[in-house]
């Protein structure tokens, strides 16, 4: 496990990028206080996922409007077909923490 950022650096219902040595970028969600933490990057046209729409549990990347449930990485609307990588979460003592080993 290791330290990604602290839970108080991504607001309620907001996504923040988050940049760690040996890991992708990473897109770190807030959704109804529960914290998930993607890739950044979307399958299919390389776009920053942070700077897309989220809505509920969705995520929107702002290049093509393809979706990704947050929670899975699974697609939600074309034209993403390839699953988003996600990664398990641990909040430590304030700190997001994640197994950079694990994930979809």
């Amino acid at each position: 496990m290791r330290a990604i950022c602290r839970i108080g650096d991504v607001e309620p219902g907001g996504v923040t990028r988050v940049e760690v040595d040996g890991c992708p970028a990473l897109a770190v969600f807030n959704i109804d206080g529960t914290i998930y933490v993607t890739d950044d990057k979307c399958t299919h046209a390389q776009a920053s996922l942070s700077e897309g729409s989220v809505e509920g549990d969705v995520v929107e990347c702002p290049f093509h409007g393809g979706k990704f449930h947050i929670p899975t990485g699974e697609p939600r609307a074309r034209p993403v077909k390839k699953q988003l990588r996600t990664y398990e979460v641990r909040i430590v003592g304030g700190e997001v923490m994640i197994d950079d080993e694990a994930g979809g």
